[in-house]
Formats: C-alpha cells, sequence, structure tokens
C-alpha cells in the first residue's frame, strides 16, 4: 500500500517536471525563428517535436541548447 509520504515523494517531483515540459513547449512556440541557428526554417517544428516526443529529455536539451544561449 502507498502512504501519503510516497505518494508526495513521487507526485511533487512529477509535477515539477510536468511544469518544466510544459514552460520549454510555450517558449519554443512563442519564439522567433531567428532564435534557432541551425535547422533552416523548419528548426522550430523540429525541436516542437523534440519537446513532445522526448518529454523532460527534450525540454532540459531545449533549455540548455537554445534558451540558455539566447540570454547571451
Amino acid at each position: 500500500m502507498i502512504g501519503s509520504m510516497e505518494l508526495f515523494i513521487i507526485l511533487v517531483p512529477a509535477a515539477i517536471m510536468l511544469i518544466f515540459w510544459i514552460w520549454m513547449l510555450i517558449d519554443c512556440l512563442k519564439r522567433d525563428d531567428d532564435y534557432f541557428a541551425i535547422g533552416g526554417k523548419y528548426a522550430k517544428l523540429i525541436w516542437v517535436v523534440v519537446i513532445i516526443f522526448a518529454h523532460i529529455i527534450g525540454a532540459f536539451l531545449y533549455f540548455f541548447l537554445i534558451k540558455e544561449r539566447s540570454r547571451k
């Protein structure tokens, strides 16, 4: 039987990862095509597909390769 503490330990990180994933997907969809240096005119579409199908790994890739680079 799963207790409330175990459920809390499972659901809180899962909720945080889901929120991060949604944040990266929205950021990708709102970002202009100029921010995607490589990939041509389909770069944005490719990143959306990566984020959707790779879920949290795709979101982290997008965060470190696109979002953090655009700050510089």
